[in-house]
């Protein structure tokens, strides 16, 4: 497989190196390092990340400091690895703040006069993972994976990523050594695979 340019994106709030979330991307940009691929990393908890408080910020302000420096990576790599912890049935509000300062139109997208807007980020592909407490097949087949369809279909496809993939790893604070250790190998396989 030819190399590619990889962007991991932690989407968990708290920066502490246990976290599953941080864990889980670290061995996938090792497998991805490992295979030769490029990576580099945005830790959300990481950066300053301002929350948009009006349409005409959203519209008309552009990225500065650690929003542009991310800006620059989104839009070099080809594959995006997404991961965050499922909070009150969601992403974690600093994710989402994230996502609402990155994707600003000019940047992840073009109003036009009629139609849909233009995708200016088409072309990439994404891995989302989301780590919850409750059993995965229950947050997909009763809540019907809720917020993972809300960032494929209403940030990711809007701006022109399509998701290719998606893990859910469930019953977290019931995952033992062996289970973890299982995980990461997995996490290092998809990242060598860049997917």
């Amino acid at each position: 497989m030819a190399a590619r340019r990889i962007a991991v994106i932690v989407g968990h709030p708290d920066p502490a190196p246990g976290r599953l979330c941080r864990q889980m991307a670290q061995a996938y940009a090792a497998g991805a390092a490992e295979a030769g691929h490029a990576v580099r990393i945005i830790d959300v908890a990481l950066i300053d990340i301002p929350h948009l408080r009006t349409k005409a910020d959203f519209e008309t302000g552009s990225g500065q400091g650690d929003i542009a420096a991310a800006q620059e990576t989104l839009a070099w790599a080809e594959h995006w690895l997404v991961v965050y912890p499922l909070w009150l049935g969601a992403m974690p509000a600093l994710l989402k703040a994230f996502f609402e300062q990155v994707c600003r139109p000019g940047f992840a997208f073009r109003y036009r006069d009629k139609g849909f807007p233009e995708k200016l980020l088409a072309g990439r592909t994404a891995h989302v993972v989301v780590t919850m407490g409750m059993p995965a097949f229950a947050y997909r087949w009763f809540y019907f994976a809720h917020s993972l369809a809300a960032l494929k279909r209403n940030i990711l496809a809007f701006v022109g990523v399509k998701a290719v993939r998606d893990t859910l790893v469930g019953m977290v604070d019931g995952l033992d050594a062996v289970k973890v250790a299982a995980l990461m190998a997995r996490m290092r396989e998809a990242g060598a695979a860049a997917r």
